[in-house]
């Protein structure tokens, strides 16, 4: 993760600035790009180990740019905005934005996201033990441990902890998740989400009410957390 490459793509030459001063402070190597079409070429002429893009463009709409890059671009790319709709959020994340922050941001949570998002995706998908300190999730075994104690999940169960977690950081949202476990036929069942999330929190979580591990994005979705 030191020295990663993270291009920016934002027209606003202030948050150019900031962004730049912020990373590089932190050992990342920052380019920039002020148009769509400049990102784009910049991302197929040296792709980065990230991508930060925002939505309001010159050019082009940013949710095009995030679709035209998925085309291609497997690593990470993390939406900056002020649009704040959940609308604009779920649409970029069902396009394939690993995160979404709405501009103005803590620039802590900023680089927490970057650090998150930047995992070796490679290493991941060849590990089939997930671990998160008192929690194990096998993928190769399909068997799930709290403190080396078997957790007895229904297949449900599993496969929606499963898909959460393989996506460690990411907010998945609902109708993502409602079509991978469920199918598209599901996709505005969103209390079926609600009710086997909240039978997962009471299975792993040490506080159900205050959950560690299965976080609630308010509107979006969930995502998965595996340590401080």
């Amino acid at each position: 993760m030191n020295n990663a490459e993270i291009l920016v793509i934002d027209d606003e030459e202030q948050m150019r600035r900031l962004l730049e001063i912020t990373l590089q402070s932190n050992d990342f190597i920052v380019k920039e790009a002020t148009t769509a079409k400049d990102g784009l070429i910049a991302a197929a002429n040296h792709p980065p180990d990230l991508i930060i893009l925002d939505l309001g463009l010159p050019d082009e709409s940013g949710h095009t740019v995030l679709k035209k890059l998925r085309e291609w671009y497997t690593k990470s790319i993390i939406i900056l905005s002020v649009q704040s709709s959940e609308d604009d959020i779920v649409k970029a994340l069902d396009n394939g934005a690993n995160d979404y922050l709405v501009k103005p941001f803590r620039t802590a949570e900023l680089l927490a996201r970057i650090r998150s998002t930047l995992r070796d995706s490679t290493s991941e998908e060849n590990n089939s033990l997930i671990d998160c300190n008192e929690l194990q999730i096998d993928l190769a075994a399909r068997t799930v441990k709290k403190n080396n104690d078997a957790i007895k999940l229904t297949s449900t169960e599993y496969t929606l902890l499963a898909l959460l977690a393989q996506h460690e950081g990411k907010v998945l949202t609902h109708q993502f998740l409602l079509k991978q476990v469920w199918g598209p036929t599901y996709v505005n069942e969103s209390q079926y989400l609600r009710v086997f999330i909240a039978q997962l929190r009471k299975k792993i979580e040490d506080n159900p009410n205050k959950p560690f591990h299965l976080v609630t994005e308010t509107g979006v979705g969930y995502r998965f957390v595996a340590k401080d």
